[in-house]
């Protein structure tokens, strides 16, 4: 079949997967609909803003459904109507059966990991927190259990020391969506193999989805173990500790940190020291930590150094 007669339904809402549909679009294929999240407020002002997805279907002038339940009989039909032989998923919702079912080819999913290891929501945030050295990107198909169908092609990406969530981030979305067009050539051309992903084991890591109250940084791990939750979680949504200032005790966000390979045997786990000026370091299980950017709550983003300008510890 020819990729302009080969009907692609894409289902996306973040910056994630908008290189992915770009791509498709970019090489030709027929993506004759976008599904993605409702239009929400964003931002200080609250304003009503579209996804990144859907602001790139619009300027590429395919249709966008936004469906609230993806069970509703009105979004079923209209889905139906667009007679997709594929559907392809980047960072979307769950999807019912009666949804991923429907086209003919199936629907495939992107993953930012190397299946079956971190399933779940924050796979690149997981993997960082865990102090991996390896990644990548995954695309399989969608079955009924989450993250569980049979794999079509994985593409390894290193993890280098100083990455945060926020590099990661950005080399698996562009080599992700390279891996979504490898995936649907081969889907068209009919050269694939889809792999059943092995039977649970217990070394297998999961990556649920990260909550506040899952941010906050335990000093008693050692300096590495701090450092990596740190970079695993840097810029969003940010660890964060309770720093005692002249002004009282603040929640504080930390966005970077240096293993300063240092101990000070006379500091607890938690404990701080400081000249004021240049540096606040913190004691963690081995190592003194020296904090190199801070957010105090309702502040800006700072330096230590800039901090340090206007608070004082």
């Amino acid at each position: 079949m020819l990729k302009e007669n080969f009907r692609i339904i894409f289902m996306g809402t973040p910056e994630f997967a908008v290189p992915s549909l770009q791509i498709l679009v970019d090489n030709g294929y027929a993506v004759v609909a976008v599904v993605t999240a409702p239009d929400k407020p964003q931002g200080r002002g609250r304003q009503i803003q579209a996804s990144p997805v859907k602001q790139l279907a619009l300027e590429k002038g395919i249709p966008v459904l936004q469906p609230t339940n993806l069970k509703n009989t009105d979004f079923l039909e209209e889905l139906r109507a667009y007679q997709a032989d594929l559907q392809v998923v980047v960072a979307f919702r769950m999807l019912p059966e009666v949804v991923w079912n429907m086209p003919p080819k199936g629907t495939f999913n992107l993953h930012a990991s190397l299946l079956p290891q971190y399933r779940g929501a924050a796979p690149i945030n997981w993997a960082i927190i865990n102090g991996e050295t390896e990644t990548g990107v995954t695309t399989f198909m969608i079955q009924q259990e989450i993250d569980t169908g049979n794999i079509l092609f994985q593409e390894k990406e290193p993890i280098d020391a100083e990455d945060t969530a926020e590099t990661l981030y950005e080399r698996l979305m562009h080599r992700g969506s390279q891996l979504v067009l490898k995936t649907v050539n081969a889907i068209v051309t009919g050269h694939y193999q889809p792999l059943p992903q092995p039977e649970a084991q217990q070394e297998w890591k999961a990556a649920p989805k990260i909550h506040r109250e899952t941010c906050q940084i335990n000093w008693n791990q050692t300096a590495e173990q701090v450092r990596n939750f740190i970079r695993g979680l840097s810029p969003y949504p940010a660890a964060w500790t309770l720093l005692k200032t002249q002004a009282g005790e603040k929640n504080c966000k930390i966005y970077a940190v240096r293993n300063t390979g240092q101990q000070e045997k006379t500091l607890k786990p938690g404990d701080v020291t400081t000249d004021n000026k240049n540096y606040i370091y913190v004691q963690t299980q081995d190592f003194l930590l020296a904090i190199e950017e801070l957010q105090l709550e309702g502040k800006k983003r700072l330096s230590v150094q800039e901090f340090l300008r206007g608070n004082i510890l």
